[in-house]
């Protein structure tokens, strides 16, 4: 959420920017709006990508879910009088470890 709303912000400075810079004629005597909307676009902009750059930790081991595996729980199978394998299938699970480095 964070990240879109500096992306629209970003944006916004940057259209705002655009428009004060072409709405004036440049002169070398007045600093004048489209100057400080220009730098604060600029300073808007490293602000933002300082922010929503990555961050590295190194606080140990990382740990993730491991591979899903799914099989029966609660199974049990057993030869009747005839000589037939009956099984009752118990319940049918999924699940996944967590594998640490």
């Amino acid at each position: 959420m964070t990240k879109k709303l500096m992306a629209c912000a970003t944006a916004v400075a940057l259209v705002a920017g655009l428009f004060a810079a072409t709405a004036h004629e440049a002169e070398a005597r007045r600093g004048g709006f489209g100057a400080g909307v220009a730098v604060g676009a600029i300073l808007g902009l490293g602000i933002a990508g300082a922010y929503g750059g990555p961050r590295y930790y190194d606080d140990g081991p990382s740990c993730y879910r491991g591979p899903r595996r799914c099989g029966h729980v609660g199974r049990s199978c057993w030869y009747n009088r005839y000589g037939e394998r009956i099984c009752r299938e118990g319940e049918y699970r999924c699940y996944r470890r967590t594998v640490c480095d």
